[in-house]
């Protein structure tokens, strides 16, 4: 599946208020849904020593997949599509590359 076929598709379950001109609730949902995913790493790391059986990562897909549908509404919320969102960070992470900058901090290394 493309990432702008998705994200068309992602945007006809989005009910939330003010659809379209509302950045701050996917903000808000992306940030919890994050959460959840490292949660359920944290977890995994407490009761099961850090292995990541079939349970557990069947699991974490499904909450990455909640981190996408976020990621996918504030995007749109933010006139953005998917496949432009990843196309620059590909472009920003090759240049950091380029320059022998990948490593370290600061988002204008």
């Amino acid at each position: 599946m493309e990432l702008n076929d998705y994200q068309r598709e992602s945007r006809k379950t989005a009910l939330y208020p003010d659809v379209g001109s509302n950045a701050i609730y996917p903000t808000l949902g992306l940030v919890g849904e994050a959460g959840e995913v490292a949660d359920k790493v944290k977890k995994i790391l407490r009761d099961k020593k850090g292995v990541f059986d079939k349970d557990s990562k069947d699991a974490i897909k499904f909450e990455l997949g909640d981190v996408l549908w976020y990621i996918s509404q504030l995007s749109s919320e933010l006139g953005y599509e998917l496949e432009e969102v990843a196309h620059a960070n590909l472009q920003k992470l090759n240049s950091r590359k380029v320059r022998g900058k990948i490593q370290g901090s600061g988002d204008n290394r």
